[in-house]
């Protein structure tokens, strides 16, 4: 289902505040995230490569190739890194389900993309996208979003501006950022759209966690694995950082009011602790106003 570009100025100023909202949004989850998972130099240097390449390099496999790299670089400056007071726990789930789940977990990643091609399927090219996008969410669930955004766009499923608005509207709902997964599904394929994208979003979460739990005491407590998770979660905030330029920052912040308004909008979220549903209201309140 095509998305139309055809709006009214009143529609137009409307959807702009909504996009003024999802740079707020970011800019807040960059700086959150950016405290906890890039308090150090090194791992500051990390996120900086890791914006750059991904800014740069404009490709499906960009990203991923930024995570191999940056679990590489974890490995090498952070092989000694151990988090203390990690308690022991036990889940009752034998080991033989949790390779079954891996097993379907890197089936499908290499599978859906051979099958997609092969079949021609709208809706299996669908549920291979989200599934993978679903399958690199590290950090934080906000890195969701460049990682959507370059397997809908370039594809031609909808337009930029009816990205970033389902992104800033959806901020005032529970869970926002897998709900915007759901969004996205019903634009582009309707009521079906919205399950399939709804479901491939969720699949890998639960395949790799029901896949991980029998292991995980063993691999929390592994040094190398831990130094290489804190060099991941370090480029995660480079790549947000990279969506927060391209593309939401380029289609969004056109003059100094824009930019204002984006400010105020994030000291509510930062430092006044607004719900971020206000945050949203208010955006849309000064799109209204423009028009």
């Amino acid at each position: 289902m095509g998305v139309s570009k055809g709006v009214d100025s009143g529609s137009a100023s409307w959807i702009h505040g909504l996009k003024l909202v999802a740079v707020a949004i970011v800019a807040h989850a960059i700086w959150g995230m950016g405290q906890k998972l890039a308090p150090d130099r090194t791992r500051v240097t990390i996120a900086i490569i890791a914006a750059t390449i991904t800014l740069l390099w404009h490709s499906a496999w960009s990203q991923v190739t930024v995570m191999i790299l940056a679990g590489l670089a974890g490995l090498l400056f952070f092989k000694h890194h151990q988090t203390p007071g990690l308690p022991e726990f036990r889940v009752p789930i034998n080991r033989a389900l949790a390779i079954a789940c891996w097993s379907v977990f890197f089936g499908l990643l290499i599978l859906l993309p051979i099958l997609r091609e092969g079949t021609g399927s709208s809706l299996l090219a669908l549920f291979d996208s989200f599934y993978r996008s679903g399958s690199l969410v590290f950090g934080g669930g906000h890195v969701v979003l460049p990682l959507l955004e370059k397997e809908v766009i370039p594809a031609g499923w909808m337009t930029e501006e009816a990205f970033l608005t389902g992104y800033g509207a959806t901020q005032a709902v529970p869970g926002p950022l897998f709900t915007f997964a759901t969004y996205l599904g019903a634009m582009i394929a309707g009521g079906v759209g919205a399950v399939v994208a709804t479901i491939a979003i969720f699949l890998p979460a639960f395949l790799l966690v029901i896949g991980a739990l029998p292991f995980w005491n063993s691999l929390r407590r592994n040094s190398k694995i831990q130094g290489m998770l804190v060099g991941v979660n370090a480029a995660v905030v480079g790549i947000l950082l990279a969506a927060l330029y391209n593309p939401i920052w380029t289609s969004t912040i056109f003059a100094p009011l824009d930019f204002a308004v984006a400010a105020i909008l994030f000291i509510m979220l930062e430092h006044w602790k607004l719900p971020p549903w206000l945050v949203v209201v208010t955006g849309a309140l000064y799109g209204l106003l423009l028009s």
